[in-house]
């Protein structure tokens, strides 16, 4: 006898690594993808959130929403950024235990280890050091989630998971001019240099910090994968820490990445760093070696990722400037 699709729903399918997940995942026809937009469940509302997991019947959950942004945003919204994805993360999973999920999966963010964390970082990191200052709340609204998904599984016997990506990038990302990410924001504004003559890029801090990049498809392929692991299998490689890091061998400086951009887009000028500005964390690297050794390693090298990212800014125009306002709740970046 066929068994029904199992009905997938993804959280933030209309960010960057919601919509990885949901290329991922494909046109199976053994499941169902479940999506909604901010306007149709704002995750935040608790009633909302447990109306819709008592009325669509939800098998597994990926959960990719979250307030998010860069240094700028982070020191400005400092308030929202852990008040909202703590709802989030709160109202989410406990939804998915009352309505019987049968797995879950947290995205979290490299921001949760310690700032000055021993390199590269292990996933039993969590927890001994003070966070970089920059992103705290943010973190700690993360390290959170990681928690709940724990305490879960040791009181209830849920099965749900959690994933630790590095700096992403790709198709979907989020290029507004105050409150993206580095990539994201650096190619914005090499586009715009270029767009108009200018003979230089001024680039914020040192340019000497060093990360680590993921293409954000790269992630989904991992977050499939994590999720299609026994659940044994799952726990015989995540250990005591529970979740696992997602990484990336391409490590280059904010210097180096700012030359390979201006490469990526055809910008000839001049490159400035302004060292009155924030470098943020010195160097953050992930140590990948648990998922790695369930089979999972990345495909897409840093030099392919920009080109195919830059090219899906032009074609999506997301590269066109948008209003200067406050960002409402966005997906995972």
């Amino acid at each position: 006898m066929n068994q029904p699709p199992q009905r997938i729903f993804v959280a933030g399918h209309r960010g960057m690594v919601g919509g990885a997940i949901v290329r991922a995942l494909g046109a199976r026809p053994d499941i169902t993808v479940i999506t909604r937009t901010h306007a149709e469940l704002d995750l935040c509302d608790q009633a909302r959130v447990r109306a819709f997991f008592a009325e669509q019947r939800i098998d597994q959950v990926y959960l990719a929403a979250a307030r998010v942004g860069g240094i700028h945003a982070n020191n400005t919204y400092p308030a929202e950024f852990i008040q909202q994805n703590l709802l989030i993360a709160a109202n989410v999973v406990h939804e998915s235990w009352r309505s019987g999920v049968k797995r879950l999966l947290f995205l979290g963010s490299s921001c949760i280890y310690p700032a000055f964390a021993t390199q590269p970082i292990d996933e039993a990191a969590l927890l001994t050091g003070a966070l970089e200052p920059t992103n705290a709340p943010y973190a700690i609204a993360k390290i959170a989630g990681i928690k709940l998904c724990e305490s879960y599984n040791r009181q209830y016997g849920t099965d749900f998971r959690c994933a630790m990506p590095t700096n992403l990038y790709g198709p979907g990302d989020n290029y507004h001019p105050e409150n993206s990410h580095v990539i994201p924001g650096l190619l914005r504004r090499f586009h715009e240099a270029k767009q108009s003559g200018a003979s230089e890029v001024v680039v914020w801090g040192t340019g000497t910090p060093l990360r680590e990049f993921l293409y954000a498809d790269d992630l989904g392929q991992a977050c499939v994968h994590l999720m299609a692991l026994p659940q044994q299998e799952y726990r015989n490689h995540a250990g005591a820490p529970g979740f696992f890091n997602v990484g990336s061998p391409d490590e280059v400086s904010i210097r180096v990445l700012a030359e390979l951009i201006a490469d990526t887009v055809g910008f000839r000028g001049a490159i400035r760093f302004d060292t009155s500005k924030p470098d943020g964390t010195p160097r953050k690297r992930l140590n990948s070696r648990r998922i790695e050794a369930t089979g999972w390693k990345p495909t897409v090298s840093l030099v392919d990722g920009l080109r195919l990212a830059y090219r899906d800014a032009l074609q999506s125009g997301r590269l066109e400037s948008p209003p200067r306002r406050q960002p409402r709740l966005v997906a995972l970046r």
